[in-house]
């Protein structure tokens, strides 16, 4: 999903002239976005510098330095809000310094919608409905608003089902600490410049332990090995699905392998998602508490802080 919404971008950015073979393409990233980049990189002749989040572990670095990309790996503070902040400063100074360095800005260019769009088109045609439940994590927006979008220049009428951890900046709930849940990927510790509010029609925030139950569940029931992005949009699907009879997909937009040490450790005495696993409605942030609480964003999105 990323490596289609990078290659896409990369295209475009080259077709447009704003980059050229032997340029430098930068970001920050807190993992499977770098892979993507660096990967688009290698096949088009361009340099990859990846300001990487402490959440991009060995194996991966592994991958990224073998397709040529240069990474660097400030040290965690704990605070995901001034480290994601930070890399994105660090960002910035790269830009300023390296001739023929360009930002990708993965956070803020809505030119990022263009490669997910087209991907709903497989979704599409999938499809033995005009109608469609589609959840996904929000992120920086681009993916579920993305694919969104391009279920409806297909015909299909999508209801976009948005998700988020406790914490993240994005639909104000940065007053409510969950410790456990990094919030890289799902979630935003700093503004984002790219998401399409008007496009979801709810907004889900799950706690850790709720996606660590989504993700050993989906692995369990459906064989797929997915990280705690993941199983937080699989908990949210999994309770539209038991109350319409549209078809409902969900995004899974991680693998487990970052995961073996925290969500995968002693996953055996963890227990599946059941019946009772459903989420608190609240029509305002100060309702917000783990572990589960959800909103009709469309309706009730003045009642949270969102840029």
């Amino acid at each position: 999903m990323k490596v289609a919404s990078a290659l896409g971008v990369v295209e475009s950015l080259i077709q447009d002239g704003v980059v050229e073979k032997g340029d430098t393409l930068v970001d920050s990233s807190s993992g499977l976005y770098a892979l993507a980049l660096a990967l688009a990189c290698s096949k088009y002749d361009l340099r990859c510098h990846i300001v990487a989040s402490p959440a991009v572990d060995p194996a991966l670095m592994v991958q990224l330095t073998s397709l040529g990309a240069t990474v660097e790996q400030p040290s965690g503070t704990g605070d995901a809000t001034f480290d994601q902040g930070a890399r994105v400063e660090r960002v910035q100074e790269i830009v300023a310094e390296l001739p023929g360095a360009y930002w990708m800005r993965q956070y803020h260019d809505t030119r990022h919608y263009d490669g997910y769009r087209s991907m709903a088109h497989t979704v599409a045609a999938s499809l033995r409905s005009d109608k469609v439940v589609l959840v996904g994590g929000v992120g920086t927006g681009v993916s579920t608003a993305g694919i969104g979008q391009g279920l409806a220049d297909r015909g299909v009428d999508p209801t976009v089902i948005g998700v988020q951890p406790f914490g993240s900046v994005s639909f104000g709930s940065q007053h409510v600490e969950d410790p456990e849940f990094l919030i890289s990927g799902l979630g935003s510790g700093i503004p984002f410049g790219n998401i399409d509010y008007s496009i979801y029609r709810e907004i889900h925030w799950i706690d850790y332990a709720t996606a660590r139950r989504g993700a050993v569940t989906v692995l369990r029931r459906h064989g797929l090995f997915a990280g705690l992005s993941s199983g937080a949009a699989y908990a949210v699907a999994s309770w539209h699905h038991r109350s319409t009879d549209r078809p409902v997909v969900f995004i899974s937009p991680d693998p487990g392998h970052r995961y073996l040490s925290t969500v995968f450790a002693g996953a055996d005495s963890v227990s599946e998602l059941g019946q009772a696993d459903a989420p608190r409605p609240v029509s305002s942030s100060s309702e917000l508490a783990p572990p589960w609480c959800w909103t009709p964003w469309q309706s009730t999105g003045q009642g949270f802080t969102a840029p």
